[in-house]
């Protein structure tokens, strides 16, 4: 059987795993978009087992393992049999921790290694030349819009979700907000942590600029900070499109997308600071090791500063 067999079907979720899913939504509290990844991976488990057969609860390292090549097959990429490995593995668990079952059988099955390419940023007179750039068409409302976020993006290191669910004012349902009095941004990051982030005086004067002219385009009722020309709150996609269309105007060489911008914040960080402990604060990592990434990107800076200045980087051996 391949793995192309196993997904050919789809049946509706066995109901035991649908109350997984459940509580991984509200106890857990996941995204709504991690919860759809669980789900699409606990479907290919219910297909593969089906195919066997096997009852779910009576399945055995060996069924995980082949499956794990089946997914290998596919293919599938590292990163997504990992996503596949954590789904089968907390449903294991969970079950275990109810005596539904013995043994977990995803434990020590472990994902081919992915490689770890460095995330892209930009170089800093790139990244201050968007900040900077104005177009000089279109909608004055719209550009001071644009200005703002990208302001924000580059200056705070908002991540996509946490800029696009800013709200115009603080209040308990709010995601986040700005607090332009403090030079602060509140914002909900991944697992539902808030944090907040100093806001540059770049990004307040855009914020500023940007409510002055809020109004004509935003419904009355709409609570967004960033709306589109609908008036509604603008969308993560719709915001990747908006910059990606602004960096081709501003005449940079490469796609620009929302994580650049926080890449090349973290990494700009960084090399002014070297405080590895900071970012890892104002980006909201968890883990250091995840922030750790960002040394890498700071010594392929320092090794072409080298480069283009040290008299003898460059020779060659005869």
């Amino acid at each position: 059987m391949t793995a192309a067999a196993v997904a050919e079907a789809a049946p509706a979720l066995d109901p035991a795993l649908q109350r997984y899913l459940e509580h991984l939504r509200v106890e857990r509290r996941l995204a709504p978009r991690s919860v759809q990844m669980v789900h699409d991976a606990l479907q290919w488990l219910q297909q593969a087992a089906a195919a066997v057969p096997v009852e779910l609860r009576q399945v055995q390292p060996l069924h995980v393992r082949r499956w794990a090549a089946l997914l290998r097959e596919r293919p599938l990429a590292p990163r997504s049999i990992a996503i596949h490995l954590s789904a089968w593995r907390g449903l294991y668990r969970w079950w275990g921790r109810q005596g539904e079952v013995q043994i977990n059988p995803v434990e020590g099955v472990r994902a081919p290694k992915a490689p770890k390419p460095l995330p892209k940023a930009l170089s800093v007179e790139q990244a201050v030349s968007l900040a900077a750039f104005e177009p000089e068409q279109g909608d004055p409302a719209l550009r001071a819009r644009d200005h703002c976020m990208v302001e924000l993006l580059y200056g705070s290191g908002l991540r996509a979700a946490e800029l696009v669910g800013l709200d115009l004012r603080a209040s308990e349902q709010a995601a986040g907000w700005v607090d332009v009095a403090d030079a602060s941004a509140t914002v909900l990051g991944k697992g539902r942590k808030r944090r907040s982030v100093p806001v540059g005086t770049g990004a307040l004067a855009a914020l500023r600029a940007w409510l002055e002219v809020r109004g004509q385009i935003a419904a009355s009722d709409e609570p967004a900070l960033f709306v589109s020309k609908r008036g509604t709150r603008l969308t993560a996609s719709q915001l990747r499109s908006r910059l990606k269309s602004l960096a081709l105007q501003a005449g940079l060489p490469t796609h620009v997308h929302p994580h650049m911008l926080r890449h090349s914040f973290a990494s700009h960080l960084l090399q002014s600071s070297g405080d590895l402990r900071a970012v890892q604060e104002l980006l909201g990592h968890a883990s250091i090791a995840t922030t750790q990434v960002y040394t890498r990107l700071d010594f392929q800076h320092l090794a072409k500063v080298y480069d283009a200045a040290h008299p003898r980087a460059k020779r060659r051996a005869p």
